[in-house]
């Protein structure tokens, strides 16, 4: 499964635990935050003693810019929840270069799922987190593997609230306090920008106080 080291990244770990054996796949692309999800990633990989794990670079998608997790030049900008916008946040086309990524190494070690933590109704509005890319991802692999493969793209929080996302997460005792979400800052979280203004709403909805420390 692809494991970011974020909060829906964890609670699809812990969902996809109950029913399989687990190998962790991450990815860094030049985001700002590339060492603290990473150091999240080894945490949350020795709670769930993932022993087969893969950690890989997309550094082409830090060159090619756009978007302010990757771009120097680019702001990253405070929440507007009530935009439809999309927001400057967005990596041009990045889950799919990760799932490109997993179906290669779920050939190589006969895997037969990818979980992945998308979120549509409750996100930031990213064109690669609604559930018809992923209907149609999965007919190119279908299309694109030896006729011998069976690879599925799981999804199972795609369309949950985030507040149902944490209340999931709290009746399967996923580790909260190991997950990172912010965009911006390694240390202390800015509470500021879309995923953190997010995970504080989804928090004090479902009435429980986020384990990690904030500005």
């Amino acid at each position: 499964m692809l494991l970011s080291g974020g909060m829906d990244s964890l609670v699809t770990a812990a969902i996809a635990t109950l029913s399989h054996s687990l190998a962790f796949l991450h990815v860094s692309y030049g985001q700002k935050t590339q060492s603290r999800e990473l150091q999240a990633f080894n945490d949350i990989t020795k709670h769930y003693n993932v022993r087969e794990q893969l950690m890989c670079s997309l550094d082409s998608l830090k060159k090619i810019g756009g978007s302010s997790l990757t771009d120097d030049s680019i702001e990253i900008s405070g929440a507007d929840l009530d935009s439809d916008s999309i927001p400057t946040s967005y990596v041009p086309f990045r889950n799919a270069h990760m799932l490109c990524t997993a179906v290669s190494w779920a050939e190589i070690i006969g895997a037969n799922h990818i979980y992945i933590g998308a979120v549509e109704e409750d996100s930031s509005g990213y064109p690669d987190c609604r559930r018809p890319f992923y209907d149609a991802f999965e007919k190119t692999i279908e299309t694109g593997t030896k006729p011998e493969t069976s690879i599925k793209i799981v999804t199972p929080i795609i369309d949950l609230r985030k507040k149902d996302i944490i209340l999931q997460g709290l009746e399967l005792k996923a580790p909260f306090e190991l997950s990172w979400s912010c965009y911006q800052n390694t240390e202390k979280a800015c509470g500021k920008c879309d995923s953190c203004v997010l995970r504080l709403r989804a928090f004090e909805e479902a009435g429980i106080p986020d384990p990690i420390p904030y500005e």
